[in-house]
């Protein structure tokens, strides 16, 4: 596949970068959505989200650059080629979090709250961004055979996408994709439920997105490697256990306590001084 979409003033503009910005946009929209019904600001999502996602990019760029340090090392100017892939999804996660916690206890909010508010976009964005994988000819798994592919019902052009210099591989991209979109549909629905608890939504999306990632990285050949353990599949347990734990937790409160759908529950907006 090309990676390039067109070229303007001898600047290739990539699939890759544009199809992660249509998956911020689209999450931003269905979150500013959701925080329009609980009525918080719109500057206020809007310099959460601006942030988060600053910050995120920068996250994802550094997690994978720090398991990959023995290239970039010696090829520092890539280290700013992110239009060329490179973000782990992870280490975007972390940092787009910890960015949430910090506006979160400036502005008196409910951390888990704003957590429920982004994973439904956040999921989705990611089943969207997987694609750029797809342009770039990566994140895909092991060899197969073409017969093989159209066993698995593959649409043609992936399987065409997936003959990369005569070989076909596994299209794990995209079977991660298709496994958020339905984690994307699940989240929505768990999260109109009349007694669901705020950070419910959060755990079911760690659980989630981890057990398919889990299973999913064990096809992939260019995985972030540790003491030969792939990064992500340890990631991805220990963010299982932390959200099957919590929803535990959460499900031993009493069943009108803390409320997702509770429309004032957790929303305490401090004023800064002037």
């Amino acid at each position: 596949m090309n990676p390039v979409i067109f070229t303007i003033f001898g600047i290739d503009i990539q699939w890759y970068s544009i199809l992660i910005l249509i998956g911020i946009v689209i999450g931003l929209i269905l979150l500013e959505k959701e925080a329009k019904k609980f009525k918080y600001p719109k500057d206020l999502i809007f310099n959460i989200c601006f942030w988060a996602i600053i910050m995120g990019i920068i996250g994802a760029r550094l997690y994978y650059i720090i398991f990959n340090f023995s290239y970039y090392s010696n090829n520092l100017l890539e280290i700013f080629a992110i239009w060329n892939g490179g973000l782990a999804i992870h280490g975007g996660i972390i940092a787009g979090v910890l960015t949430a916690l910090f506006f979160a206890k400036k502005y008196h909010l409910n951390f888990l709250k704003l957590l429920d508010m982004a994973a439904p976009s956040l999921i989705l964005a990611q089943a969207i961004g997987r694609w750029g994988n797809f342009f770039n000819g990566e994140a895909h798994g092991i060899a197969t055979t073409y017969t093989e592919l159209k066993n698995l019902l593959i649409p043609e052009f992936v399987i065409d996408g997936m003959n990369i210099g005569g070989v076909y591989y596994l299209p794990t991209f995209y079977f991660e994709s298709l496994w958020c979109l339905l984690g994307f549909i699940i989240l929505l629905i768990i999260r109109r439920l009349k007694y669901i608890k705020v950070g419910a939504t959060t755990c079911i999306y760690l659980m989630w997105y981890s057990l398919g990632r889990f299973f999913i990285e064990a096809w992939r050949t260019d995985s972030l490697m540790i003491g030969g353990f792939k990064v992500a599949q340890i990631i991805s347990i220990i963010l299982f256990i932390t959200g099957l734990v919590y929803l535990i937790y959460l499900s031993r409160k009493g069943k009108y306590e803390n409320l997702y759908n509770d429309i004032n529950a957790g929303r305490v907006i401090k004023k800064e001084k002037k």
